[in-house]
């Protein structure tokens, strides 16, 4: 490390700012938003709804960069420029009082309150808040780090080089995470951190794979095959009914129902013992719970492709029991599949991360017994 680089690292301040020091920096116009140093697309409406309900709810939220600019020598005033975090500042000052964005616009920073995200304060703008919640969002605090005056361009690039060269490329469900904020992608990831004791009890994920949203993406399909009984693991599908299921998603409550229902079904039958450890390969635990929602609920012919569909509200629909000798039979087909005495087909499918329905299907049929002829054929 140079003599320079020592030194900037020390004048690098990590402090706190509530929202109204923004609003008096941009009231004065001693706040300057970079969009320099942001690459990045402006955010929807529904991102900027999301991120005033995080505020209003008092939720940590990443880093803001910011850096102080040299007294002007006529006003004797001194700038803080935003080099990380625009977006946020935008949307939460957009949201107080247009008039604190100087190129505001109507149609790209206009938006109120979602009621996806809080039915309470769904469609208010700041002024139609309660004076409590008015206040809870000016007194709300970002955790802020500040690069000195001396700080060049080149060198909070050369920063941000270093903070994102982890070399890991965003995984689907983490690229979804920041593209959809709406009522499926609420249900999904609700459905998924209830079960985050069992996902690391039961050895599914481990909390790498967690913290990358894993658990996530394979509780959305889970819903896929509850909804419509979709199978196949097809990223542009799953990115379908995100998408579709934005603003409403009438069979919420029942899916959740049925969700946990075959989950609470898991542990008492399959993981409550030294068995569970049968079930921990991904692809065997996926057919685990098709199998056992499969038995308690049925499932739907698929569609050929999603948007062709006309999805059928689902019934309220109570578990069907699961017959004891099904119970043994998949533990056994487990156990033979672990020792590694299965059929070829079943093993080679069960090999990975399997994502297309005949492979699934195949391991399927042979925990249940009920595909012997596919396993035949394959």
């Amino acid at each position: 490390m140079s003599l320079r680089q020592g030194a900037l690292m020390r004048d690098i301040q990590l402090t706190t700012y509530t929202i109204s020091d923004f609003v008096s920096w941009a009231r004065s116009r001693l706040l300057e938003l970079s969009p320099r140093f942001q690459r990045r697309p402006v955010w929807k409406k529904a991102a900027k709804s999301y991120l005033v309900d995080t505020i209003v709810r008092g939720l940590p939220m990443p880093i803001i960069f910011l850096r102080d600019r040299h007294a002007d020598t006529k006003t004797y005033q001194a700038m803080r420029e935003v080099v990380d975090g625009q977006q946020r500042i935008r949307t939460v000052l957009s949201f107080i009082d247009s008039k604190l964005v100087k190129d505001y616009r109507a149609d790209r920073d206009d938006f109120s309150i979602d009621e996806v995200h809080n039915k309470t304060l769904a469609g208010k703008k700041f002024k139609e808040l309660d004076g409590e919640t008015r206040q809870k969002i000016l007194d709300y605090k970002f955790s802020v780090q500040v690069f000195s005056s001396e700080t060049g361009d080149r060198e909070i690039l050369q920063i941000f080089a270093r903070m994102n060269s982890t070399g890991l490329k965003l995984n689907s469900q983490e690229l979804r995470n920041a593209e959809f904020f709406g009522r499926f992608k609420a249900i999904a990831y609700e459905l998924a951190t209830e079960q985050l004791d069992r996902w690391t009890q039961w050895r599914i994920f481990t909390d790498d794979q967690i913290a990358r949203m894993n658990e996530v993406e394979i509780t959305s399909e889970f819903m896929l095959l509850a909804m419509d009984g979709v199978l196949e693991k097809n990223q542009k599908t799953i990115d379908w009914y995100y998408n579709h299921y934005e603003r409403e998603f009438a069979d919420e409550k029942e899916v959740a129902s049925r969700f946990r229902t075959t989950m609470d079904a898991l542990e008492t039958h399959f993981f409550s013992d030294e068995g569970g450890k049968l079930f921990r390969n991904r692809t065997v635990f996926y057919a685990l719970f098709a199998a056992i929602y499969g038995t308690q609920f049925g499932l739907s012919p698929p569609p050929e492709k999603p948007e062709k569909h006309v999805h059928e509200r689902l019934s309220r629909m109570k578990a069907k029991p699961i017959p004891s000798g099904l119970i043994e039979r998949i533990k056994r087909s487990a156990a033979t599949l672990k020792a590694g005495r299965a059929p070829p087909a079943v093993a080679r499918a069960s090999r990975g991360a399997t994502a297309h329905a005949s492979q699934r299907r195949i391991i399927i049929g042979f925990l249940t017994g009920e595909s012997h002829a596919i396993i035949a054929n394959n």
